[in-house]
C-alpha cells in the first residue's frame, strides 16, 4: 500500500512563537502530534516549564506548559499538497470523515486550506498555494 504523504514547506505561528505553543498538559498532548500529525519528539525541557520540541519534515514546533491559552494559538502549515495532507491525517487516525476545504487569500496569495483542532485546543491550518 502506498503511503500518502504531504511535505510541510513552511510553518508560521498564529501568535508570536511557534516554539512555545501553549498546551495544558504536555504528556497528554504529545501522542496526538506523534500518532495523527506525524511529528516526532526531538527534545524535552523541564525549565522554565515543561516543554517539547517536535519535528516533521525538518520543520519544528514547540509545545509548552507555559500557561497560555491554546484556543488562541496554533500554526499555519504550508504544504505541497493539501489533499494529500488531509489523507495522511485520516490514514493516521484523524476522526474527521470529510475535509472541509476552503479558499483564503492572504496578501496576493490564494490558498486552498483546511483546519485541524488538536485535543489540546491548538488549531492548525494546512494550506497549499494556488495559481
Amino acid at each position: 500500500m502506498e503511503t500518502v504523504k504531504a511535505t510541510i514547506k513552511n510553518a508560521w505561528p498564529y501568535q508570536q512563537d511557534k516554539m512555545n505553543l501553549p498546551v495544558p498538559d504536555l504528556e497528554t498532548a504529545i501522542p496526538f502530534y506523534e500518532t495523527i500529525m506525524g511529528f516526532r519528539v526531538v527534545s524535552r525541557q523541564t525549565s522554565p516549564f515543561k516543554s517539547a520540541t517536535i519535528d516533521k519534515d525538518g520543520f519544528q514546533i514547540g509545545l509548552a506548559e507555559n500557561g497560555g491559552d491554546p484556543t488562541q494559538d496554533g500554526c499555519f502549515f504550508e504544504v505541497d499538497d493539501v489533499e494529500k495532507a488531509f489523507a495522511e491525517l485520516r490514514a493516521n487516525g484523524l476522526e474527521k470523515s470529510e475535509p472541509i476545504f476552503d479558499h483564503q487569500t492572504y496578501g496576493t496569495t490564494d490558498w486552498k486550506v483546511f483546519f485541524v483542532v488538536a485535543p489540546d485546543g491548538l488549531c492548525y491550518c494546512y494550506g497549499e498555494r494556488q495559481n
